[in-house]
């Protein structure tokens, strides 16, 4: 039984923005396997393309390609996934930008014969498997441990900011859904979410906004949110405290100096590297299952670092 959806292709990186950025080539002409992710810019997407390569190379018989737009854009991820079917793909691993736009993209990849994982973020149209972290119930640790974190300084009422990427990736989406749901009950007020793109800094500009409405504390929802958080916050000083997603070297920093309480750490590279491993079992004619995997998620503070 299938499930979910994602969308993306590639033209050249000089006229469109998307690049091939990387990945381990073989002669197999049958098994040709694409990873498409949002973009290029985040580490998250890097790790997830080292797993992927890792496989690729255990296995020995996969010619692999990462294709990835240099911005979040859902005309540049369609592209990517043309690309990826004129050039042969048998397995798309695709980490959707939103639900609905790649739609279309994919249910003609599928009709090429062509395969369908996905990675981290799923489209609305069926897929052989989709490994992903749980990010509604890591929004919600997240948003635990602020609250706990508040509690402790006396601080029981106050606003709350939220700054996401946009209101179609189903990813962050669902963080921000989760983390509102640890201040249901409270007498804390979470804002209407403000959306950067994952722009760092938009995100920066956006947490000081809610930094100057008096808020209490700010979240965001994935790597460049929260490095504008992180940053917001370190340049304000005070009592407000900042806390977000993706456990990249920068907010990996941003939580040792200080600067942000925690962040939702996740596994990419287990997404690509077990996403390889599936689209292998594929390409060898077999059923996928379970048609979720849970790549798990951990809550990174100053002391588990």
């Amino acid at each position: 039984m299938k499930r979910f959806i994602g969308s993306v292709l590639l033209m050249t990186a000089l006229f469109s923005g998307i690049a091939f950025a990387g990945g381990s080539k073989d002669a197999n002409a049958a098994n040709k396997v694409y990873l498409i992710t949002m973009d290029q810019m985040d580490q998250h997407w890097v790790k997830v393309n080292e797993g992927a390569e890792a496989a690729a190379k255990e296995l020995g018989n996969i010619s692999y390609t990462w294709l990835a737009p240099d911005v979040k854009d859902d005309n540049k991820q369609i592209e990517c996934v043309n690309n990826a079917v004129a050039a042969g793909a048998n397995v798309i691993m695709i980490a959707a930008n939103g639900p609905d736009a790649i739609t279309a993209a994919l249910r003609e990849a599928e009709s090429q014969g062509v395969k369908i994982i996905y990675v981290d973020s799923a489209a609305d149209y069926p897929a052989e498997q989709f490994l992903a972290t749980d990010n509604k119930a890591g929004g919600k640790k997240v948003g635990e441990t602020l609250l706990a974190a508040l509690n402790a300084k006396g601080v029981t009422s106050g606003m709350i900011g939220v700054v996401g990427v946009n209101a179609a990736t189903q990813s962050t989406v669902l963080r921000e859904a989760g983390f509102k749901e640890a201040f249901a009950g409270t007498d804390f007020e979470v804002l209407e979410t403000q959306y950067s793109q994952g722009d760092a800094a938009q995100a920066k500009d956006m947490a000081a906004n809610f930094i100057a409405q008096g808020c209490v504390a700010v979240y965001g929802s994935n790597e460049g949110s929260t490095v504008g958080v992180g940053n917001a916050v370190a340049e304000a000083g005070g009592n407000v405290i900042g806390c977000g997603s993706d456990a990249s070297d920068m907010n990996k920093t941003l939580v040792k100096n200080g600067s942000l309480l925690c962040i939702m750490g996740q596994n990419p590279y287990q997404m690509g590297y077990l996403g390889m491993k599936s689209a292998a079992k594929v390409l060898a004619g077999e059923t996928l299952s379970p048609d979720y995997v849970d790549t798990g998620v951990d809550i990174i503070t100053k002391d588990s670092l």
